[in-house]
């Protein structure tokens, strides 16, 4: 069994996050994916709309998604991989590079995001027609 991981914060659920979750899936049989704590974005200066374990519920209802766990630092990322026995790790290309510190341990890809969405865009423009 080919074991994928990705990791984000989901908030506001959008055609990106789909496209991400369904790439990440189609290169393996089962994908977990690390959900940022809310304690994390906190530290991060990361707003969330929904709560964790409303994104978490969000997340564990799309078919392409197999396993939720909580992303609770930065530094955990190799732990998770050697605990979860996975062997991609994925992440949108905004993140180029950032990540290649695990490529010891599985293979690391950076897929395209999808062009024109975002949840800052979404949170923009919905500030924008309210305030506009």
């Amino acid at each position: 069994m080919k074991k994928v991981i990705t990791y984000g914060t989901f908030d506001l659920l959008h055609i990106g996050h789909i496209n991400i979750l369904s790439r990440a899936k189609e290169l393996g049989d089962y994908l977990v994916v690390g959900l940022s704590t809310d304690t994390f974005n906190q530290e991060k200066n990361k707003e969330a709309y929904h709560s964790f374990e409303n994104r978490k519920r969000i997340l564990e209802s799309i078919r392409y998604v197999d396993e939720v766990i909580p992303e609770h630092n930065w530094v955990q990322k190799v732990q998770d991989v050697i605990d979860h026995d996975i062997d991609i790790f994925v992440m949108g290309d905004d993140w180029e590079g950032k990540f290649n510190f695990l490529k010891p341990y599985c293979k690391v890809l950076y897929l395209p995001r999808t062009i024109g969405v975002s949840t800052t865009k979404i949170k923009t423009d919905l500030y924008n027609v309210h305030n506009g």
